[in-house]
């Protein structure tokens, strides 16, 4: 083998690993959820003996019933609400908490980073069994002190908005933190030296500058919203107010295994992935110019 002949394989060398790993892990779980998607078991008779039940190809069906779910419709305009609350609680949190983070004149900034970051390294569960216990209505702290029944029908959103916006808020801050540390500190010495206030320095000049960030984390937070799923199944032991189908993905989970439907989950979770990716790539279009400086 010649010299130019190893440079021409030695890139897609170093490519093998994440090729392998994708496709193995991602690319292949989801072209056999598309492969599940379009077919359906077909019991003969009884469904008793062998052969009786057989798989068979039924194309959009399984898409189109997915579709017309109510079930599903009423879960997504669950989640929708959800997270417009959380996205604006959350992110709006993180930002604030950033730029007082980087202010020119901050105590206790390290154990503040500490502190702010540290719900996000508990886990999902973990976080909605703890925020669960404090929920209910026997023990809880919050109903004696504000009079609010947090897992009532009226209520149990905003207290699952709760526990993602606890939990989320310190990994948006750390982003946004992170990169106003790598803005040069000549912008804001010249700033100063013409009058600006603290104030004025992060609305002229720091957040303009963050907005590639800011519109990362967002995408990122959208994503992770309206796939919620650890918050609610975890609190619904905890009440009757949060239904199995309460979002999409509730809906999925006990399509595939409790009601032993795979078909019909794997449909359903293509469809939610469609709408994923049209949510996320059409915030993106919207705010590229102004974000990226792109038409």
């Amino acid at each position: 083998m010649t010299g130019t002949t190893r440079k021409s394989w030695a890139p897609y060398l170093f490519l093998t690993p994440a090729v392998t790993l994708f496709a193995l892990f991602l690319a292949l779980p989801i072209g056999y959820t598309v492969y599940l998607s379009l077919r359906r078991t077909k019991v003969s008779g009884l469904g008793l003996g062998k052969g009786s039940k057989r798989e068979i190809f039924v194309g959009l069906d399984n898409y189109v019933a997915a579709i017309g779910d109510g079930e599903l419709w009423a879960g997504w305009l669950r989640v929708v609400g959800y997270a417009a609350l959380v996205l604006a609680v959350m992110l709006g949190l993180a930002l604030v908490f950033a730029l007082m983070l980087d202010a020119a004149k901050v105590r206790l900034a390290r154990f503040s980073r500490i502190a702010i970051f540290m719900p996000y390294a508990v886990p999902g569960v973990a976080a909605s069994l703890m925020w669960g216990f404090l929920y209910l209505p026997s023990v809880s702290p919050i109903s004696e002190l504000f009079g609010v029944a947090p897992l009532s029908q009226s209520a149990v959103v905003y207290s699952m908005a709760n526990v993602a916006v606890w939990g989320g808020t310190g990994f948006n801050m750390l982003v946004l933190y992170t990169n106003l540390r790598a803005i040069p500190q000549d912008l804001y010495q010249a700033a100063r030296i013409d009058g600006a206030s603290e104030l004025q320095i992060a609305l002229r000049i720091k957040i303009p500058i963050l907005a590639p960030a800011i519109i990362l984390v967002t995408v990122f937070s959208i994503i992770a919203t309206i796939q919620v799923f650890t918050e609610p199944t975890t609190l619904r032991p905890f009440t009757n107010t949060i239904s199995s189908t309460w979002s999409p993905l509730m809906k999925i989970y006990r399509d595939a295994f409790v009601t032993g439907d795979l078909y019909a989950a794997a449909a359903t979770a293509v469809v939610i992935a469609g709408i994923s990716l049209v949510l996320s790539f059409g915030f993106l279009r919207v705010v590229k110019n102004r974000a990226f400086g792109e038409a």
